[in-house]
């Protein structure tokens, strides 16, 4: 094991890599006493390991790092984007293929939105693909109650301020008018909360459905409700950069989940 921080990886993100848990979760086993590094138990998580280190936990080695991978998943309505609810409510990871490694999703969707949800057994695709920098167009399509004129949205397209917090200007385009509702397209580059609610709200449109429809490169395209596909290991290489050597034989069985043609 090595203390110097140039030298191999925390001990958690090595533990996340290998799909046993989150960093948070990690940090909380160490805490609880239950990794050892080399046979000797640890109790502190700012320690970091190389590959010549055995890391285990409950007395379990833990394996080699997991490839890194990426699906699409169709959320549906209905489904709290978190790994628990304290209110009980039904989670998307409660809803997904069994055959499914660990994952945890790149950003969120809350619980009445639906549409393209990232999903990842990587910690440092999740924190690749969410970082403000990296600054990938989301669009969405959006039915308000109303009857909007152009005008109406050109306060989201400058940009404007709620409840003092500042939202970018968004890319805003009436589609058409459905008797009392009306479908409008909607593309932003950051993802707080409840944003595109909160701003249609704002110039007296409320939101009665909101669909996700791609996340940068990534696209919904025809996923139903509930459906999981995996994106394939050359779009990785060549959208993130990422190395997915052994990929193929870490694959899902295509029976349940699907694969990005």
């Amino acid at each position: 094991m090595s203390n110097t921080p140039h030298e191999g990886d925390r001990i958690a993100k090595v533990i996340a890599r290998a799909g046993r848990a989150s960093r948070r979760e990690a940090e909380r086993m160490i805490e609880a006493g239950r990794v050892a590094v080399n046979g000797k138990t640890i109790d502190s998580p700012a320690l970091n390991v190389t590959e010549r280190d055995r890391v285990s936990i409950d007395g379990q080695e833990i394996g080699p790092p997991d490839t890194p991978r990426l699906w699409l998943y169709h959320k549906p309505q209905g489904l709290v984007t978190s790994a628990k609810d304290e209110k009980g409510r039904k989670t998307v990871f409660e809803s997904l293929p069994p055959e499914l490694p660990r994952v945890v999703s790149v950003g969120r969707l809350d619980l009445n939105s639906e549409g393209l949800l990232l999903l990842t057994n990587d910690g440092g695709i999740k924190r690749k693909l969410e970082l403000p920098k990296t600054g990938w167009l989301r669009k969405y399509r959006v039915r308000v109650h109303g009857t909007p004129e152009d005008a109406d949205l050109e306060p989201l397209r400058k940009g404007i301020t709620i409840e003092g917090e500042r939202f970018q200007p968004m890319d805003v385009r009436i589609d058409r008018q459905q008797g009392a509702n009306a479908w409008i397209s909607i593309g932003l580059r950051e993802g707080k909360n409840r944003e595109i609610r909160r701003a249609m709200e704002s110039v007296g449109l409320p939101v009665t459905r909101l669909l996700r429809i791609s996340f940068g490169p990534f696209r919904l395209g025809d996923l139903k409700p509930g459906d999981v596909e995996e994106v394939r290991p050359k779009v990785l290489r060549d959208q993130l950069g990422l190395s997915t050597e052994g990929f193929a034989e870490k694959s899902a069985p295509k029976s349940t989940v699907k694969r990005r043609k």
